[in-house]
């Protein structure tokens, strides 16, 4: 008989939890009836709570501001400058072929997050303000990314690129969304 009693003494301990589950159960499918009345509070607040995609776009415009611009500016300087200033462009040069070919690549990138970042800005008031006169400095970097990769850049180009990029920083700061450069790694720059 004491095998018995230790074998239902679990059952009589757990048998009034599982009626209240049932109990609780029931009685959360029956206020959500679909009979039109409504439902209840709960079924309806996350309809009430989720905001429109326009305001979605405006509350992340400063991130992805930020975000596009950083890679934007990390991969002119990693890539493009940096190997510029250190003479890897000119003719005769140690490992030229591969500096251009990422240079390219970064022009490309760069003009690529340059023109993601001005599109974020619109959806921010302030920051779209800030930016709108940069638009034509950001198209005129369309072509360089070819120009770099062949070699036809010179100091112009190089200084154009770095132009555009401390006027969208400067842009971005003005308007508290501060522009830090992140290096982007070669995989990215090749999409």
């Amino acid at each position: 008989m004491p095998a018995t009693e230790t074998a239902a003494g679990p059952i009589r301990r757990t048998l009034p939890a599982l009626l209240l589950c049932c109990a609780l159960l029931g009685t959360a499918v029956a206020c959500g009836s679909d009979d039109g009345g409504g439902g209840s509070a709960a079924a309806t607040a996350p309809t009430a709570a989720t905001s429109s995609p326009s305001a979605e776009k405006q509350k992340f415009a400063r991130t992805r501001f930020v975000a596009n611009a950083g890679l934007a500016a990390g991969a002119t300087y990693q890539w493009i400058v940096k190997p510029y200033r250190a003479g890897k462009f000119t003719k005769g040069a140690d490992g030229r072929t591969v500096a251009l070919v990422k240079a390219g690549l970064a022009g490309a990138f760069a003009y690529n997050r340059l023109r993601a970042a001005a599109e974020n800005a619109e959806g921010d008031p302030l920051l779209a303000k800030a930016v709108a006169p940069l638009t034509a400095g950001i198209d005129r970097l369309k072509e360089l990314g070819t120009k770099l990769r062949n070699g036809e850049a010179g100091a112009g180009d190089v200084a154009s690129f770095e132009s555009v990029i401390e006027d969208v920083k400067e842009a971005g700061a003005s308007v508290g969304a501060p522009v830090r450069d992140k290096v982007p790694s070669v995989s990215q720059l090749g999409g």
